[in-house]
């Protein structure tokens, strides 16, 4: 396992102990205080996700090899690198979008 492996698994393995150590009242107050905490650290992990792909295209590397590294597909790199977080959400705003547009 490499060291980012392990760095990675250092974090989920935490998650595990906030619902595995103190009693059921403990639990419960940590797992939602990380629950709350998510969001927030879900956008910034991705933010730094997005970071380290620009740092790689600014350093001349091109998506597809990104996308082998990362094993990712292409396309998916490229949503990355452009910050496209979520599609299914994307979609449904253009579909509005689209609906709400004055017809002739």
């Amino acid at each position: 396992m490499s060291k980012k492996d392990e760095e990675v698994q250092g974090v989920l393995d935490s998650i595990d102990a906030l619902g595995e150590n103190g009693d059921a009242i403990d639990r419960a107050r940590r797992l939602t205080q990380l629950l709350v905490e998510w969001p927030d650290t879900h956008a910034k992990v991705r933010e730094m996700r997005q970071q380290a792909v620009k740092e790689l295209r600014e350093q001349g590397m091109s998506l597809r090899k990104i996308a082998e590294l990362l094993e990712m597909s292409f396309s998916r790199v490229r949503q990355i690198s452009e910050g496209v977080t979520n599609l299914r959400d994307q979609k449904r705003k253009s579909e509005a979008e689209q609906s709400s547009e004055p017809t002739e």
